[in-house]
C-alpha cells in the first residue's frame, strides 16, 4: 500500500513509513515483508530496475544456507511487489478539505524582525517537531502550524516551551454536535507569544527586578535565550537566568535592539583583569578608546569605555556597539533611577565587516534547510527584508558557535574551496561541524553491490 502524496508505505497494523523509490530504506522495509528469511543467510539484496508506473517493485536477493557436511549453497531470485495507492490518513484528511484542521498553534514575536523564527524553523527541523502538521504558513509577526489532531497541537507547544520563553493560552470553537451520540466536534487555537527580548538587545531592568536578581545592572545585555533569558552586566560581568515565569510576572522591554547596532572602530584597550569564564562564555574587562566609523573626517570625537569584550578586541579592530552619546532614548525604566549616568557606547560583538567583502557574493561552504510554508501576501511585499534578515542570521551563525550547537548544518555541493584559507576572511564554520546532505533520489551508479545489505 502506497500513498501517492506523502511518498510513503503501509507498515501494518498503521504506521506509514517515508522512502524514495530505490531508496535503502524501501529495500530494508521490502526485505523485511519477506516470509522465513530468518532461516537462510541473506548475501545481497539490490533492486532490479522497472518502469516507475509499472506499480511493481522487484529485488533480487542472493540466499545462503549450509545444505549437508558443512556443504553451502547459494541462490538467487527475485522477488515481486505489488504496489497499490491508497491515501495515507492525513492526506485523505487535506485532499478532502485542505483547511480540514483540528487545532492551529499561533506562534508569534512582537519584534520588527524575524531573527527569532529563522532559528526556532532550524530546531523544529532538527528535532521533527512540526512533522505531523499537515500545513504550515508564514503571518506577519510569526508561523502558523495547523494540525489534524489536538495532541500533536499540544505536543507542539510543549516543544516550543521547551527552546524559548513563551506564554500560551488555548481557546476551542464547537463546529458541530450530533445530540444523539452526544459527539461535539471543536476546533482548538492555542496562542504562542514569545517573548520580545533578544540576543545581542541592550535591556535597563526595572528597579524591582533588578533588586530580584541581587541588584544587577541596571544595564544589561542579553546574551543568550533559550527557555531562560541570560542577561549580562558589560561593566561587572555578573551573570543571571531569568525564566519564562520570572519574565512575564514583570514583562519589560528592550532599550534598544540589534537594528540599532552601530560600528565603531577601537584606538586603544587597556584589560584591568584577567579572561573570565562566564557560563560557558569567555569575557574580559577592559577599558576603550572608540571612535563611530561614521565621524571620521566631520570630527575628532572619541570616547573613553569599559567594555566586557577585551579578550578578542585589539587597537584597529571594528566592533558594533549601541551608541547612548545621540540616542533619544524615552524609556520609563531609565527615568525611574535617578542619577544614573550612561555610558557613552556599550559595544556588543566584534566587527568582521571588512573581511566579509572579500567573500562577497561567494557561496558558503554550509547551508541549512528550511521548512515548506505558505506565504501571505504582506510576507511576499518584504521579501528583500526578509533576506536581509536571513542573512545576518547566517553570519551570526559562522560567528557564535554556541548559536549553531543545536542546529544541523548540512555541506553545500556548489561550494568550491578558494586558495585562500577562509581563516583570513573572517569567522566560518569548520567542516567537522557539517554533516552531508543526504539525497535518497540518487544512486551510487556504480553497480558493484555498495547498496547490498547483509543479515
Amino acid at each position: 500500500m502506497h500513498c501517492p502524496d506523502c511518498e510513503s508505505y503501509l507498515q501494518p497494523p498503521r504506521t506509514w513509513l517515508k522512502a524514495q523509490l530505490e531508496s535503502k530504506e524501501l529495500l530494508t522495509f521490502c526485505i523485511k515483508r519477506l516470509k522465513n528469511l530468518n532461516k537462510v543467510k541473506l548475501v545481497h539484496a539490490e533492486f532490479v530496475w522497472t518502469e516507475p508506473h509499472s506499480k511493481r517493485i522487484k529485488v533480487k536477493l542472493k540466499v545462503q544456507k549450509e545444505v549437508l557436511h558443512g556443504a553451502i549453497l547459494e541462490q538467487s531470485y527475485v522477488a515481486e511487489y505489488v504496489v497499490q495507492d491508497h491515501l495515507c490518513e492525513s492526506c485523505a484528511r487535506v485532499q478532502a478539505n485542505p483547511d480540514q484542521w483540528v487545532a492551529s498553534v499561533q506562534l508569534r514575536q512582537h519584534v520588527p524582525h524575524r531573527r527569532t523564527f529563522f532559528f526556532l524553523e532550524q530546531l523544529i527541523l532538527k528535532h521533527g517537531a512540526a512533522a505531523s502538521a499537515i500545513r504550515i504558513k508564514q503571518m506577519d509577526e510569526g508561523i502558523d502550524f495547523f494540525f489534524s489532531n489536538r495532541s500533536h497541537a499540544v505536543k507542539f507547544v510543549e516543544f516550543i516551551g521547551k527552546v524559548a520563553p513563551i506564554r500560551s493560552r488555548s481557546d476551542k470553537q464547537l463546529v458541530s454536535h450530533d445530540s444523539k451520540s452526544n459527539v461535539h466536534n471543536y476546533k482548538h487555537t492555542f496562542s504562542v507569544e514569545i517573548s520580545p527580548i533578544c540576543r545581542e538587545d541592550l535591556i535597563c531592568l526595572p528597579p524591582k527586578v533588578a533588586v530580584s536578581l541581587g541588584n544587577l545592572g541596571p544595564l544589561v545585555i542579553c546574551t543568550k535565550v533559550t527557555n531562560a533569558i541570560a542577561l549580562l552586566d558589560p561593566f561587572t560581568l555578573r551573570y543571571c537566568f531569568l525564566d519564562a515565569d520570572q519574565y512575564w510576572r514583570t514583562s519589560f522591554r528592550s532599550l534598544l535592539t540589534s537594528r540599532q547596532l552601530v560600528e565603531y572602530v577601537v584606538l586603544d584597550i587597556e584589560n584591568v583583569s584577567t579572561e573570565v569564564n562566564v557560563a560557558g562564555s569567555k569575557y574580559m574587562l577592559a577599558y576603550a578608546q572608540v571612535a563611530r566609523v561614521s565621524d571620521f573626517g566631520r570630527n575628532d570625537m572619541i570616547f573613553s569605555i569599559r567594555t566586557h569584550l577585551g579578550h578578542i578586541l585589539n587597537p584597529g579592530d571594528y566592533a558594533l556597539g549601541y551608541d547612548l552619546y545621540s540616542a533619544n532614548s524615552n524609556d520609563m525604566e531609565i527615568e525611574k533611577y535617578k542619577g544614573l549616568e550612561l555610558p557613552e557606547a556599550i559595544l556588543i560583538k566584534k566587527s568582521y565587516e571588512e573581511k566579509r567583502q572579500r567573500k562577497r557574493g561567494k557561496p558558503r561552504a554550509w547551508k541549512l534547510k528550511s521548512l515548506e510554508m505558505d506565504v501571505d501576501d504582506r510576507g511576499r511585499a518584504d521579501e528583500d527584508k526578509k533576506n536581509s534578515e536571513y542573512e545576518q542570521f547566517l553570519r551570526d551563525l559562522e560567528e557564535n558557535p554556541d548559536l549553531r550547537f543545536n542546529i544541523s548544518l548540512y555541506r553545500n555541493r556548489e561550494y568550491q574551496p578558494s586558495e585562500m584559507t577562509d581563516g583570513e576572511d573572517g569567522p566560518s564554520v569548520p567542516l567537522e561541524e557539517l554533516l552531508a546532505d543526504l539525497d535518497l533520489d540518487e544512486g551510487d551508479g556504480d553497480g558493484d553491490g555498495d547498496d547490498g545489505m547483509d543479515e
